[in-house]
């Protein structure tokens, strides 16, 4: 089936990217949130992307312009009545996506798929929200930040998605220049399987006083040859992220490995987030 419109739920660090990759492929975008300033805001974010492309000589200024031509914010999710796939990105709570899914039942056309961009919860639950004959168009698409950038998809059958779903998500994904991975619908899925335990060491590192960030850092990335370090990645995710897909993990597995770390908690308590909040592990001047 030829998706030539999506409708895509949630604006913001990973909406706006999912929405740009799309639009740039030539289709048309419905990019909601709740609050339509929300939504002009992520636009706003795709175009300044775009800008950056344009004066670095990777695209040209007509194709910036007709990028977001495409894009159109809304706060109305019956705008997606003509759309063919709805990719959910929006915060990462089992009672909100599945809000949201319940709503988008009603208004999105009989065929179209349902895609959603959690990192960890799983796809049954979600997909229990929508009527049980749509259940087989029912997916998780998990993509990652930034989306524009990082060349990877993680499709997650549930257990009613049908192959002619996953087939069609395989397929549009290489149409993004996406590669795909399959991973069975078990919580945290294949890579925030591995990579949450691995952050959450670190961050148990910095609690024992083992090292400093920045030396528990460059130890992954001299030591490891990690582009990153951990409690850095950890910060660009956003730390509230981490504790959410870590608290996934914990009630799923129950091993204490998957247990959010105390500094996480306290500074996710504080308020102090990582780079979108100018401080987490590390401290930001410019947000």
């Amino acid at each position: 089936m030829a998706i030539e419109e999506v409708f895509v739920g949630g604006a913001g660090l990973m909406g706006h990217g999912i929405a740009q990759v799309f639009a740039t492929t030539g289709r048309r975008v419905v990019l909601y949130e709740p609050d339509v300033a929300r939504a002009e805001a992520g636009r706003e974010r795709i175009a300044a992307n775009l800008d950056l492309a344009v004066r670095k000589g990777r695209i040209e200024a007509t194709a910036r312009d007709e990028t977001l031509g495409r894009i159109r914010p809304t706060a109305d999710t019956a705008d997606a009545a003509s759309s063919g796939l709805v990719v959910e990105a929006i915060f990462e709570d089992l009672e909100v996506k599945r809000a949201f899914w319940s709503d988008l039942d009603a208004r999105a056309p009989a065929g179209a798929i349902f895609a959603s961009n959690t990192s960890s919860i799983s796809i049954d639950a979600l997909a229990a929200a929508v009527a049980e004959e749509r259940r087989g168009r029912f997916v998780g698409m998990h993509f990652f930040s930034p989306v524009p950038v990082m060349p990877l998809v993680e499709l997650v059958r549930g257990t009613a998605t049908s192959d002619e779903t996953a087939t069609s998500v395989r397929d549009l994904s290489a149409d993004l220049g996406k590669r795909v991975i399959v991973s069975a619908d078990r919580p945290g899925f294949i890579v925030n399987r591995m990579l949450m335990p691995f952050l959450a060491e670190a961050m148990r590192a910095l609690e024992e006083g083992i090292g400093t960030a920045e030396d528990i850092d460059t130890g992954a990335k001299v030591g490891l040859n990690h582009p990153m370090g951990p409690l850095a990645l950890a910060d660009f995710i956003g730390l509230d992220v981490c504790k959410g897909i870590m608290d996934v993990l914990y009630e799923g597995f129950g091993e204490e490995r998957f247990r959010p770390p105390r500094v996480l908690v306290e500074l996710v308590d504080a308020g102090h987030l990582g780079q979108k909040t100018g401080r987490g592990f590390h401290e930001y001047r410019s947000r």
